[in-house]
């Protein structure tokens, strides 16, 4: 049986934050099967520190080359990804978020027939290869006589790239990623459908995620127990199973010697992002969190994810950065305390922040 406390540090090294980095970005992301979005700069230091050089430029990189698409897969929700996984994804789970869209679309008095028309302006406006900031793409939209004022233009852009016309690819001069023609953007795509999506999306979240359960891929991943069982029942030869607390977990075989060759520096430090996968990979974080401060991660349960400070494969506080410039620091809040040597650690981990 394996104890909840070496369940962090084993998906520390799983999820290569621990131990040797990925050789790129894109195979970093690919590891994990997908990567949180909804913070664009943190998705990009989420990769980065999975990689072996821990390079933002490497992450925006991958994302200009378009081997990094960032778009809503799965839950309605904006991951990154490797590119050519994109389409598979979204057939296997976008119709599950579209699920309930026309309650939404009637509080914002959004019509199909304006989704549509919004559908052939961001493809006229794209067409040939075109590039575009979300603003300009928005009044293209308001132009072509469909309104976004309020939450619509969001709702607009979600849609028509949740049903396959759009992504977010490369980044311009400041940062901001661009909108592109998501068949225009990705050439090779792999087709995958039915059980073999299944068994895929199963098998790359337990390898990057594991020990993980059943239970936490189907919150991950948006879909029904039934279907995670199923995804399961297809990758199981390429895992292995642990008891943890009486709870079977799956895992990539080869996790527990990865940890075995880096255990010291898996109990180490970590500052992570908000809304990093070591936190939100997982529908039970009880393994790495203590449920009495969840709120402390998640104030007022808002869905906003404070970056969080982890030691011995445990969440223990969160962190953010003060100041500007020269004078930035970081600022890290315990949940009890932190001893002198830990807050001392925590500044080292700051100062080695992709």
């Amino acid at each position: 049986m394996t104890s909840a406390a070496e369940v962090g540090l084993l998906r520390l090294a799983a999820q290569w934050l621990a131990g040797p980095g990925a050789a790129t970005a894109a195979d970093a992301v690919r590891r994990l099967g997908a990567v949180q979005g909804q913070d664009f700069p943190g998705a990009v230091t989420s990769i980065a520190l999975r990689t072996a050089e821990r390079r933002r430029k490497d992450v925006e990189v991958a994302l200009d080359d378009g081997e990094l698409v960032r778009s809503w897969p799965m839950r309605g929700t904006l991951h990154v990804l490797a590119a050519d996984d994109l389409h598979w994804m979204l057939d296997l789970l976008g119709h599950r978020a579209l699920m309930g869209l026309a309650r939404r679309w009637g509080q914002l008095g959004l019509t199909e027939s304006d989704a549509e028309r919004a559908r052939e302006i961001v493809t006229a406006a794209l067409a040939g290869g075109g590039r575009m900031r979300r603003a300009d793409l928005l009044a293209a939209i308001e132009a072509g006589g469909v309104a976004t004022t309020g939450q619509r233009g969001y709702h607009l852009l979600w849609y028509v790239a949740q049903t396959g016309t759009l992504c977010l690819g490369p980044t311009d001069g400041s940062g901001e990623q661009l909108f592109v023609l998501l068949d225009d953007w990705v050439r090779a795509p792999r087709r995958l459908a039915g059980e073999e999506a299944l068994g895929e999306l199963a098998l790359r979240f337990f390898l990057g995620h594991g020990p993980a359960t059943v239970q936490d891929l189907a919150r991950w991943a948006g879909i029904t127990l039934r279907d995670a069982r199923g995804g399961l029942a297809i990758a199981r030869p390429e895992l292995e199973a642990l008891d943890v607390d009486g709870v079977e977990h799956f895992l990539d075989p080869a996790t527990p010697e990865r940890l075995a060759g880096c255990r010291a520096e898996a109990a180490g430090v970590f500052l992570l992002p908000g809304f990093d996968e070591f936190v939100l990979g997982y529908g039970d974080r009880t393994a790495v969190l203590d449920p009495e401060f969840a709120g402390h991660i998640v104030p007022g349960s808002n869905g906003m994810f404070r970056p969080t400070v982890v030691h011995r494969g445990r969440i223990v506080g969160t962190w953010g950065w003060t100041g500007r410039g020269a004078k930035r620091t970081v600022t890290a809040t315990p949940f009890t305390t932190f001893p002198t040597r830990l807050a001392t650690a925590v500044l080292d981990s700051a100062a080695r922040l992709p």
